[in-house]
């Protein structure tokens, strides 16, 4: 099909790095291949082409196409088939489908979830950030950073950075021994309720520094995700901003006709 490999030359092992392409061989064909399936390039129900084809396409040895297919299968994006080659299946395993219409909804998704806890600290809302996700400049908020992953699979869903409103900091506290969602900590301790929650999309790639983090391609295309919870009085008490790598989300919304 043409493609470029965007990976490095090949090593007998499979290990060799060069250039700006990071991670063992096989990781690197087994990312491109991925990104090529997520794409459409290689739709569902299609073959792959067969290991000598990537042999050639890639310039590595059999050992790294064999191990860059095992990779794929772990992730459920392709199964091997006797007789059949390596054919693409429908979606990853560790894809999450997020169907929201009510804010019970975002409780029973975060409650079939873990998070794990990078940093906690309050920091000083900068103009910059002010303007990102909707928050006073020049107030302070506590800032709680790191990844939410599901009870029964260790890669990570997405990377959260929660933001909450100073008036509710002392949540903090709670944070190291919660699983689930904060905002309920946060009704419970000051007798407030979120009656709303703002939720927008928005189309981004992913960040150097995240990539690791998610075990994905610099610059690979991701959703963000920016929630923003609001109490009766129409104060906010929490904003999310949550990094979904492309190829691990999908939002699903459904709409009704409503009679004029």
């Amino acid at each position: 099909m043409g493609q470029q490999s965007g990976v490095a030359k090949a090593s007998d092992e499979g290990t060799e790095t060069t250039g700006q392409a990071a991670g063992p061989l096989y990781l690197q064909v087994a990312r491109t291949l991925r990104d090529e399936i997520v794409n459409g390039i290689y739709p569902i129900g299609t073959q792959l082409p067969t290991e000598e084809e990537l042999r050639a396409r890639f310039s590595v040895s059999r050992f790294t196409v064999r191990e860059a297919l095992r990779r794929l299968r772990e992730d459920g994006l392709v199964a091997s088939r006797q007789g059949a080659g390596t054919v693409v299946v429908p979606g990853p395993s560790e894809t999450e489908v997020f169907h929201a219409t009510s804010i019970n909804d975002l409780l029973a998704w975060a409650n079939d979830t873990r998070f794990e806890i990078e940093s906690i600290k309050m920091i000083p809302v900068d103009n910059k950030l002010a303007a990102r996700i909707g928050i006073p400049a020049g107030e302070e908020w506590l800032m709680v950073r790191g990844m939410r992953l599901r009870d029964d699979n260790d890669v990570p869903m997405c990377w959260i950075e929660y933001y909450i409103n100073r008036n509710f900091a002392s949540v903090g506290r709670l944070l190291p021994r919660n699983k689930g969602p904060i905002f309920p900590l946060i009704e419970d301790l000051f007798g407030v309720t979120i009656s709303e929650v703002e939720h927008v999309v928005s189309a981004t790639l992913v960040s150097p520094a995240l990539a690791a983090k998610l075990d994905v391609e610099k610059k690979s295309a991701a959703l963000e995700i920016l929630r923003s919870y609001r109490m009766t009085d129409g104060g906010i008490a929490q904003v999310t901003l949550n990094i979904h790598p492309a190829s691990r989300y999908k939002h699903s919304m459904t709409m009704r006709r409503v009679k004029a």
